[in-house]
């Protein structure tokens, strides 16, 4: 049976595309402007194709670092380049023609992704006040469209951060729904939780789907799921480190728990990589230590205020009070973010026992990445591309009801 298309534009590192391909769906292309991403991304590819072609130790070397990313790729017969490093803009001709190789005459049944959201996180708030043409971001919603009109897909999904629905007190959300019909869609909109979807990290994110007009398609029911599960979890297999610690391959610590079995994350390998954890200075591992005791001790978070003077580097004491926060080792994770790849200070291991921020591969794993996903261009572009990316359990999650409801 012929597999569904779909085109990932502003694909970052691929959790949104990694979903739909678990889901049976195939990538005709990915497009993203950041180089690493795409090279994370070619290098998932080869993961695929090696894979069906039951060469996977091929791609195990590669993690090893026994062959290089050139021969890795060399390893892959009749492989098509999908991944489009460009900037999506007003002017598409480069990216569309290049799409049109790779379609080899196959429709293209799904577009997916979402615009970079800093332009409507509350972080970014200040800057939609401005005019549009001041913050170009703001309208990439119309370049995605783009390839809307291009394609003319049976179903898009459109992610993007909760601060959409309220960005310019909600025009700014009604004007993208407006414009998507105008092209000939019918849609619909939820707020999703990722710890619905087995994912260990609250983590709201607005899903947009839309479906041409006419067909008899709808909003996927997307049922919560029971989730008992807690960061706990995730983190006991994992070897100790200290801070700066590299250990770019080891081996697991302990025997296979049920959720990483159920959830996938823990892969077939006997080693794992990019556990690498960043260094600390002595005064940022004494606060760790202070926000780890009170949290583990009376589950109160530390405010900035009430460090010792000695402790304190920054006069303004009201704003971002919680910029320390320790991670939730009984329940579900606070929300991973880009900003992990500046400092560790809003994810700091929950343990006095290993005082440090989360590696690379506890972060790829609070966003539901498996072991075997690696992430290209060193320790702080292998962090922003996890902080930035839709958690694959829940795209998985996504892709499931959308192909059943097809």
């Amino acid at each position: 049976m012929k597999k569904m298309t779909f085109i990932d534009v502003f694909a970052g590192a691929g959790g949104l595309s990694e979903g739909f391909v678990k889901a049976g769906f195939e990538p005709i292309a990915h497009v993203e402007m950041d180089t690493h991403a795409c090279k994370t991304l070619e290098t998932r590819n080869y993961y695929y194709a090696l894979k069906n072609a039951n060469k996977l130790q091929v791609y195990y070397d590669y993690l090893l670092g026994v062959i290089s990313h050139e021969d890795l790729a060399e390893s892959v017969l009749n492989k098509l380049d999908n991944v489009i490093n460009a900037s999506i803009g007003d002017d598409n001709t480069n990216i569309f023609n290049r799409i049109d190789e790779l379609c080899q005459g196959r429709k293209v049944d799904l577009i997916i992704g979402g615009p970079p959201c800093q332009a409507y996180s509350v972080v970014g708030r200040h800057r939609i006040n401005k005019l549009e043409e001041d913050d170009p971001r703001n309208l990439l919603y119309k370049q995605y469209g783009l390839f809307l009109e291009k394609y003319s897909p049976k179903v898009f999904v459109f992610e993007n951060v909760l601060g959409l629905l309220s960005a310019d007190n909600g025009r700014y959300f009604y004007d993208i729904k407006d414009y998507f019909r105008t092209l000939g869609y019918e849609l619909d909109s939820r707020v999703l939780n990722t710890s619905d979807y087995g994912v260990l990290q609250n983590r709201k994110r607005v899903i947009l789907i839309g479906w041409k007009k006419g067909s008899d398609f709808s909003y996927p029911e997307l049922v919560a799921e029971p989730n008992p599960y807690t960061v706990a979890d995730i983190l006991e297999d994992l070897a100790y480190l200290e801070p700066g610690d590299q250990k770019n391959i080891t081996n697991y610590a302990n025997d296979i728990n049920d959720y990483l079995e159920k959830s996938e994350i823990r892969s077939d390998m006997d080693f794992v990589t990019q556990h690498v954890a960043r260094p600390h200075n002595d005064r940022d591992l004494e606060i760790y230590k202070i926000a780890i005791d009170k949290w583990i001790g009376s589950r109160e978070r530390l405010k900035y205020a009430d460090l010792p003077e000695r402790l304190k580097t920054h006069k303004n004491q009201t704003s971002f009070t919680d910029r320390f926060k320790v991670v939730d080792i009984d329940n579900y994770s606070h929300t991973i973010l880009a900003h992990i790849s500046k400092d560790g200070h809003y994810y700091i291991y929950p343990s006095t026992e290993q005082i440090r921020s989360l590696s690379v591969r506890e972060a790829a794993r609070i966003q539901s990445f498996p072991d075997d996903y690696y992430f290209e261009g060193g320790r702080s572009a292998a962090f922003k591309q996890i902080g930035n990316a839709v958690p694959p359990l829940m795209a998985l999650k996504i892709a499931t009801e959308i192909k059943r409801a097809l």
